[in-house]
């Protein structure tokens, strides 16, 4: 046994796989500026930079605009290097990163002040329309670490997770059957999220690597850019998105040229906010599920099913405090902090919260993601959040509190409010209003962003 054991490693750590899924040296993988970049012409400015590159075990990628980041990731990884991605661009989290991975180097794709140690800015990527067909298409072994993100910290401290060129390779495969069956075999992805947060890398740099797939280059932010970036694209088109840059798109009344699909990630999909969305645009919203550990690994369509459908090949196991996941980017199963119940032989499952997420108070239970939903559903609440506070009262109560935005109302109408549809005992205490949420780049709150912002309001 040992050895048929020793030799599934041996064999395992041998295996190549491609860097690029689909090998046309004509197949446009990205629109940058205006300009359509081949996979011939991509690969060029791929090796350029592989052989600019230091020798290292691992780099932070700090490239902003979204062909930029994939040339530098795919150059990292063709030099057997892992691609490091802090939990943010601030200074501090870049050197925690750096420091937790000795000898390692920054690649960005501008000139930074102050600049990290050991930082190098890419050469500008010239496109040249005679770049020859690749004698040989790159691959890269399939147990190499391709990938270190880092968690949002919105249930604590950020914390590392590894991703191997094989296991993303895995997940990207279920990706792409998911977005085929909804829009066709070829389509063109617009993305408001930053390509280094997994969801972004999942959606914006994996599919057009390992798929039949074109991105834009840029992260829109704002609604006329979102539509201006869109028209840009061929259709089929596919917007990636967030809930929160989702709910500004509705509110700005600013038509979209067609869309395929809009799909979304990192929050709950509010089936309200999914609703008007369908009626405006014309598109299904999809939603994915999945976390930094697992990458993406199911999908529903809110709007018609409250239920998710599991990716090929990915199982469930449900247990007292979580659930056990076993999928096909996952060498060992994994436990998420998600409590579901599962349907139809375990192909589907319903999402009843998360572990952390559920309140138990004088015998009665509610969950932080309930208390929240009812809360947006005030009307005059543009955005908030409820959660628990880490210090117990005086009597050994975890109190809840909340952050609201809602310039026309008040904090007591609001508590008023909430009054009405949730039980006394899981009222915040206390609630304030704040001009705006600590948001990260793809609409997360860090939970220390939210203690700080409460003590501060407080305080004022």
């Amino acid at each position: 046994m040992a050895i048929v054991y020793d030799t599934y490693q041996r064999d395992e750590a041998e295996r190549l796989l491609p860097l690029l899924k689909v090998d046309d040296a004509q197949r446009v993988i990205a629109v940058h500026e205006g300009d359509v970049i081949t996979a011939a012409q991509f690969l060029a400015h791929v090796e350029r930079v592989a052989a600019l590159l230091p020798e290292a075990s691992a780099a932070v990628n700090l490239c902003e605009d979204r062909y930029a980041f994939m040339v530098a990731f795919c150059a990292i990884a063709l030099r057997g290097q892992a691609n490091l991605l802090p939990p943010s661009r601030a200074p501090h989290a870049v050197e925690e990163v750096m420091a937790a991975h000795p000898g390692c180097h920054v690649v960005g794709d501008r000139p930074l002040a102050p600049a990290p140690e050991r930082y190098h800015a890419l050469p500008e990527l010239a496109l040249d329309a005679a770049v020859a067909t690749p004698a040989a298409w790159p691959s890269i072994p399939a147990l190499q670490t391709a990938v270190v993100g880092y968690t949002s910290g919105s249930t604590g401290s950020p914390r590392p997770n590894a991703k191997t060129w094989g296991s993303l390779d895995a997940s990207t495969a279920g990706n792409l059957r998911m977005l085929q069956q909804a829009v066709g075999e070829q389509f063109a992805v617009v993305a408001t999220v930053p390509p280094q947060h997994i969801y972004g890398i999942e959606m914006s740099v994996l599919l057009p690597l390992l798929g039949d797939v074109q991105v834009h280059s840029g992260r829109p932010f704002f609604p006329a850019d979102i539509a201006t970036a869109l028209a840009q694209m061929p259709a089929p088109r596919v917007l990636v998105t967030t809930p929160v840059h989702l709910r500004a798109l509705v509110a700005s009344d600013i038509p979209l040229p067609p869309l395929a699909a809009i799909l979304s990630a990192t929050a709950p999909m509010p089936p309200e906010l999914a609703a008007q969305a369908e009626r405006c645009f014309g598109a299904p919203v999809l939603e994915v599920f999945g976390s930094t550990e697992t990458c993406a690994f199911a999908s529903r369509r809110v709007t018609a099913d409250s239920r998710w459908s599991l990716y090929h090949g990915v199982h469930l196991h449900p247990q007292p405090d979580g659930t056990q996941i076993e999928a096909p980017q996952l060498d060992t199963p994994a436990v998420l902090a998600d409590i579901v119940a599962l349907h139809d032989d375990g192909r589907r499952f319903e999402l009843c919260g998360r572990h952390a997420d559920l309140l138990e108070i004088a015998g009665k239970r509610a969950s932080l993601g309930d208390l929240t939903r009812r809360l947006l559903a005030i009307p005059g609440v543009e955005d908030g959040v409820v959660f628990q506070l880490d210090e117990p009262d005086a009597i050994g109560i975890q109190r809840i509190a909340a952050l609201v935005v809602a310039p026309a109302l008040d904090e007591q109408l609001i508590v008023d409010a909430l009054r009405a549809s949730i039980d006394p005992v899981f009222l915040p205490r206390p609630l304030r209003l704040v001009a705006s949420l600590p948001r990260n780049e793809t609409g997360k709150l860090p939970r220390a962003a939210l203690l700080d912002l409460l003590a501060r309001r407080t305080v004022a």
